[in-house]
């Protein structure tokens, strides 16, 4: 269990966000002079030099994202300038991409938060410039809303790459897309021009994965434990019914992959931020006969990440970073292992840094919007606990000092079960290494604790 530090502020953290900071400049740049577009898209590294895998190119919009978080902080041009330009060379292909759950990974990485930081005034209003990431997250939001599954009952969901039996977790914060798509005006237009509301597209989705991917202890099946995640569920696309629990990444259906959990424990208040930005309205006509209020979305997706955030607590090692899976089969011979700090060197299961940097922005974003509700007592668990966990994060052995490793944070994990994960000389488990994704979201964090530390406007994806 997480031994949350009540004390700990983000001005507390300055010191570590200017590290922080200060190497991810080197290493982008680092990057970007190295790598070989040809090669694809860098996902991992090896040896500390990043690599590709060949799975989908999920990950590029976070390399050149890293670069717009970076002028976020640092006021540094020259990122900015790499930001766009490779933004506006690359990135295309991501908003039409009709193969994949992940346009809020690689659009609202990019065209998105450079619309933020325009929007903010960062960056000088150019009409054609802002209309340019407006319209490439209109199209985005569209074409992912496009990719959909009717269920009974109302319900549905955006499908995976595995196909249309496939809810994913990780898909709960491509609902970003369709929120800003939609927030911009945009519907997607279907056939004998039936407009299809984006929003109202994102809330069943949410719904439908609260239900199948989120348990709650109701006893659905005998390893239900309030606050589980698993990673996909699997549906009969002849008559819509649920079918099982699977997994891609994770141990087993059973056990809880710790990223896919982070995705949804950052992904709820997320949108419980962005809910609060919207007018009376939109209640009536999105998602009206699941929910038909704000308050009875807002409860819901409460209900969600509160769940979430008690499970992440109460499993996680107590310096906040946890275990690649929950049911890893080797936590079995360490003993005890919930009560001491992860130990990303020991000999039976590695850890993984990167659910710890996205599930600390999911805990300090639901702190303090439940903080801001009167819920102080909660909310102020959450948000030490998110604090905590960054704490940890942001220094050695997670924080990578070592200019010659293009990592940034140490001791990430991609897909265990498939072995991808490179096991250094003379150890028996993955470690020592980095990945696209926590090295994004390790600066996403920073950038939420630096706006923070810094009584700067408060950073949202909608913003």
């Amino acid at each position: 269990m997480i031994d949350i530090d009540y004390d700990v502020t983000p001005a507390d953290l300055s010191a570590r966000l200017r590290q922080l900071f200060e190497l991810a400049g080197r290493k982008i740049i680092d990057i970007q002079n190295s790598w070989d577009a040809a090669d694809g898209t860098p996902v991992f590294t090896v040896e500390g030099r990043y690599t590709t895998r060949g799975w989908t190119e999920w990950t590029q919009g976070f390399q050149f994202g890293s670069a717009v978080l970076q002028y976020d902080v640092t006021g540094d041009a020259h990122f900015l300038e790499l930001g766009r330009r490779r933004t506006v060379e690359v990135m295309a292909g991501h908003v039409s991409h009709v193969g994949v759950h992940d346009h809020g990974f690689n659009n609202v990485s990019t065209y998105g938060n450079l619309l933020r930081l325009m929007r903010e005034g960062r960056i000088p209003v150019n009409n054609w410039e802002q209309n340019f990431y407006e319209l490439a997250l209109k199209l985005s939001g569209a074409v992912q809303a496009a990719r959909w599954t009717d269920l009974p009952n109302g319900l549905g969901y955006i499908y995976s790459f595995n196909g249309p039996h496939s809810l994913f977790s990780d898909t709960i914060r491509s609902l970003r897309v369709l929120a800003m798509s939609d927030r911009l005006g945009h519907v997607l237009m279907g056939e004998k021009d039936r407009r299809i509301n984006l929003l109202d597209r994102a809330w069943r989705h949410a719904e439908t994965t609260a239900q199948y991917n989120v348990y709650f202890g109701k006893d659905r099946d005998s390893w239900d434990v309030p606050g589980r995640v698993v990673h996909e569920s699997i549906f009969n696309l002849n008559d819509g019914s649920y079918r099982c629990p699977s997994t891609q990444q994770g141990y087993t259906p059973f056990s809880t992959w710790t990223r896919g959990h982070a995705w949804i424990l950052c992904g709820y208040p997320e949108q419980l931020e962005f809910i609060d930005s919207l007018p009376d309205e939109v209640f009536d006509t999105c998602a009206a006969d699941l929910y038909g209020s704000r308050e009875a979305v807002t409860n819901r997706f409460i209900d969600v990440a509160v769940a979430c955030a008690d499970f992440y607590i109460r499993e996680t090692p107590t310096d906040g970073i946890p275990y690649w899976d929950t049911g890893a089969p080797g936590l079995a011979y360490m003993e005890g292992y919930r009560e001491l700090p992860a130990d990303p060197y020991n000999a039976y299961e590695p850890v993984d840094s990167s659910a710890a940097a996205i599930s600390a922005q999911g805990l300090i974003r639901l702190g303090r919007y439940l903080n801001g509700r009167g819920c102080t007592e909660e909310g102020s668990k959450y948000l030490q606990a998110g604090l905590t966990v960054a704490r940890r994060l942001f220094e050695e052995p997670y924080l990578s000092t070592d200019d010659a490793h293009q990592g940034l944070i140490l001791h990430s994990i991609y897909h265990r079960p498939n072995g991808w994960d490179h096991v250094p000389e003379g150890r028996s488990i993955p470690c020592g290494e980095s990945s696209m994704w926590g090295d994004y979201h390790a600066l996403e964090l920073g950038v939420l604790l630096h706006r923070l530390a810094t009584d700067q406007p408060y950073y949202a994806f909608f913003g």
